[in-house]
């Protein structure tokens, strides 16, 4: 849990008090107020905050019971085991979605009765704060806008989700007014808490996890069977089910998934639109939490239909597996979608595959042009299986020119390396013979030769150019199934969080198709843990994604080491600084230029 560096010595209470009434006044601010604070007035203000808002009466009715959430219940046996502690004071402790809404309160503090911590209903304060800087915060005193909070410190702690690192609440400690000068008393018991609460959030994720991968293997029972397991983060999908449902197919499943495990954490029913696999209608949803099957519409042209079961977990779903079934006699897709060389169903991948299959179709040699790791070579092998591969980079091609005109087709990679006899040779033939079956990769670099360019501007009008995998980041999902190797005997596929898969898709991939499968068979190779594998595993440079701007190899090079001390080190930046032996001032302008 990554929190932030000690707060600087704040302005002291009396000027800031000054500063809050003369704003409310509208009159000059004296300088040296904080800009920040300032700002966080102004919107207060904007937002119809008033700063007179009379607090809560003594016999004023309970505030509603707080929304069931995932949160509240991994938070509920941390809190209740902290509540006593803080004693009979003026402490608080309170935690809030990231909606800022008051899930839980405990203590006689100030924030205790408090139902709504967002600046809208109450404007500035240490939750919000910690919220917007994903990192600790503290509010103190005048620069609340409540007249209610100048008597008051505040500190805030952000809870992140233990898959994506992303907020899912705060904890904040309250009290009365603190000095002017060091962190909050209550710093050091936010921290606690919300790292306990992170502990307990990661160990019931863990567990529903592994309730629904049992669940998929159950209804898997053997490889032939079609079925999917999901649960909005993980997918589980059998090799009978890639071959039968497509990407669209599979969208449709997660999005209904991700509707039962988010409607049973919010608590609130409705009625759902499909019908139960009994031909009545589907179960309520919501508070109801059963495990009733029901079918669930898929795309038209998805070709098989699919019955959902919710997987439920400590009266919660978790999750949910889905049977298909192919309809009629429509055939599964052909196993050709998973294979390397043909995965992906992008708009230019398609369009660029579309062209080489029909180029291949009639007689006569074709190009392949493409960035390294493109997937030229996997493309000619599906084009022509028989094909005799020579390697330009390798050795010299003279001795199968008698191939050719014998009509078997030969596959020349890497044309940018032909000598200089070979690029001849090939020119003399393909003037004589223009429809020999010839299949060839150039990789764009330095300038041609003459006689190379001869040789690419005779192939240009047979040629195509296959996208970079940058260019086509849609593809990654289905490449990851293809490029996956098959788990050994007894143990779960490789599988992906959402998170692991956009920091996939979003990074650019500078060594393209090769580049991922080289990471996804290091992955599976060396990977010790068990479940899906989330964005905490994969390489540095996924992990944090691109740079905003290109980066010089040098720039590279330190980029990575400052990311692996930063690592290293749970994120703490003075640590970081410390061990690469710079200033943190020069490892905040080092972050910042490299996008880090």
């Amino acid at each position: 849990m990554t929190t932030a560096e000690h707060p600087t010595v704040r302005p002291a209470h009396t000027s800031l008090r000054r500063a809050r009434e003369l704003f409310l006044l509208g009159r000059q601010l004296p300088d040296g107020t904080p800009e920040d604070v300032v700002a966080a007035w102004r919107r207060a203000r904007f937002f119809g905050v008033r700063h007179d808002a009379p607090g809560p009466a003594t016999d004023a009715p309970p505030p509603p019971t707080a929304p069931r959430s995932q949160l509240l219940d991994a938070a509920r046996p941390v809190l209740d085991r902290i509540a006593p502690v803080l004693g009979a004071g003026q402490t608080s402790l309170v935690l809030t979605d990231a909606r800022l809404r008051v899930l839980w309160a405990g203590g006689k503090g100030p924030c205790e009765s408090c139902p709504d911590l967002s600046e809208r209903a109450v404007g500035h304060n240490s939750a919000a704060l910690a919220l917007h800087t994903h990192r600790r915060a503290e509010v103190h005193g005048p620069e609340h806008f409540l007249d209610l909070w100048q008597e008051v410190s505040a500190v805030s702690v952000p809870v992140r989700a233990p898959e994506t690192g992303q907020p899912l609440g705060t904890v904040t400690v309250a009290t009365g007014l603190c000095d002017d000068d060091g962190p909050h008393p209550g710093a050091p018991l936010a921290e606690a808490a919300a790292g306990a609460v992170e502990t307990e959030l990661l160990a019931r994720s863990r567990a529903a996890e592994r309730v629904l991968l049992d669940a998929y293997l159950r209804a898997a029972g053997e490889e032939s069977r079609a079925v999917v397991g999901l649960d909005g983060r993980n997918r589980f999908v059998s090799r009978a089910a890639e071959r039968l449902l497509p990407p669209e197919g599979l969208e449709a499943l997660e999005r209904e998934t991700v509707a039962l495990v988010r409607e049973t954490a919010g608590g609130g029913g409705r009625s759902s639109e499909h019908e139960s696999d009994t031909g009545g209608p589907a179960p309520r949803r919501g508070s109801d939490v059963t495990a009733v099957s029901y079918r669930v519409p898929l795309p038209d042209g998805a070709g098989c239909t699919a019955v959902l079961t919710p997987v439920v977990h400590l009266g919660a779903v978790v999750g949910a597996v889905a049977v298909l079934e192919s309809v009629g006699s429509v055939a599964p897709a052909p196993a050709a979608r998973s294979e390397v060389g043909l995965a992906g169903r992008s708009v230019p991948w398609r369009h660029a595959i579309g062209r080489a299959v029909e180029l291949a179709r009639s007689p006569g040699p074709v190009l392949l042009v493409g960035e390294r790791g493109t997937g030229k070579t996997s493309l000619a092998r599906e084009l022509a299986p028989d094909a005799l591969t020579v390697d330009a980079a390798e050795r010299e091609i003279g001795d199968h020119v008698r191939e050719l005109l014998d009509g078997r087709p030969v596959l020349v990679r890497h044309a940018e390396r032909l000598a200089a006899s070979d690029t001849a040779a090939l020119n003399t033939l393909l003037a004589s013979r223009p429809g020999v079956p010839l299949l060839v990769t150039h990789t764009p670099g330095a300038a041609p030769g003459p006689c190379l360019q001869r040789l690419l501007d005779t192939l240009a009008a047979r040629s195509v150019t296959l996208p970079a995998l940058r260019e086509r980041p849609e593809d990654v999902k289905e490449l990851l199934t293809a490029l996956t190797p098959r788990p050994a005997p007894g143990r779960p596929p490789l599988t992906w969080t959402l998170d692991a898969l956009r920091a996939l898709e979003q990074y650019p991939w500078p060594g393209n198709v090769t580049e991922l499968a080289h990471m996804v068979r290091a992955l599976a190779e060396h990977r010790r843990s068990t479940g899906p594998v989330r964005r905490t595993e994969l390489p540095d440079p996924v992990r944090e994604g691109p740079a905003p701007r290109p980066l010089s190899p040098m720039e590279h090079a330190e980029r990575a080491a400052i990311l692996d001390a930063l690592r290293l080190h749970g994120g703490n930046k003075a640590r970081a600084a410390a061990a690469l032996g710079i200033g943190r001032a020069t490892l905040y302008r080092k972050l910042r230029g490299y996008g880090a």
